[in-house]
């Protein structure tokens, strides 16, 4: 069903966002595969390739809304449609308010958030003119559970789950955009490598002893999303560890 069309996936570097190129690239998607590290895209490319799969990489900081519609662009101007939106890119630099983290505050704004308004919004209008398309936003169990030292993580990903759904309503009725929220509780990638705050260690290694969502759970999630028949929106997806309480 998905076959031959063509899917953008930001943070694709690493983790979440790789094993999605991959998952997608193998049931005969195109893959636009965008993120900081080039060389990691450079060697994710290869892989795509050797396996059959079509490929295009650029460099992409989603915090750039020039970088996010050069990349459309890009991807309009070499494959003439964009069918799949993934927006992955995301940090988790938790921290205790009381700490004043303020510039990593600012950072996950500017990518959790508003770099998902600008890849979307480089996409959604060649969307609503073919009246088809599917956007996939990667929020969170945080999006839905507040929890100490998450309450800005937390606040991006809830404002993740209401624009998502704010879209839903906005596009798929009128313009037949499937919108999904794709929400993964603790998943072993990177993304705790950004945190600072000493005071969390420990809430770090208690993590990585809990056996943890793998990043090809999430990919198999959102294969099932954008593969579901063209009647069916799958409007949301919480994926625990069983072993996750909260």
């Amino acid at each position: 069903m998905i076959n031959g069309k063509v899917a953008i996936i930001t943070g694709a570097s690493s983790g979440i966002g790789e094993a999605t190129a991959m998952t997608l690239a193998k049931a005969g998607v195109k893959v636009a595969i965008g993120a900081r590290r080039v060389d990691r895209l450079e060697e994710l490319s290869k892989k795509i390739i050797a396996e059959g799969g079509e490929v295009h990489f650029q460099k992409l900081d989603v915090t750039k809304r020039e970088e996010c519609d050069n990349f459309a662009k890009a991807v309009l101007d070499k494959w003439g449609s964009i069918d799949i939106l993934v927006n992955n890119a995301g940090l988790m630099p938790l921290s205790f308010f009381k700490n004043l983290k303020v510039d990593e505050w600012d950072r996950m704004v500017d990518v959790n958030i508003k770099g998902v308004l600008y890849c979307t919004g480089s996409v959604i209008s060649h969307m609503k003119e073919k009246k088809s398309g599917h956007i996939v936003n990667l929020s969170s169990v945080a999006g839905r559970v507040v929890f100490p030292a998450g309450s800005v993580y937390c606040a991006t990903k809830f404002a993740v789950a209401a624009f998502t759904e704010g879209l839903r309503q906005e596009f798929s009725v009128r313009s037949n955009i499937r919108v999904t929220s794709i929400e993964p509780g603790i998943v072993a990638t990177e993304l705790t490598d950004t945190i600072t705050d000493e005071s969390l260690q420990q809430f770090v290694e208690n993590g990585k002893k809990m056996e943890t969502l793998q990043a090809q759970d999430i990919a198999n999630a959102i294969l099932y999303a954008v593969d579901s028949p063209p009647h069916v929106n799958v409007n949301e997806v919480l994926i625990r560890p069983t072993t996750q309480e909260k």
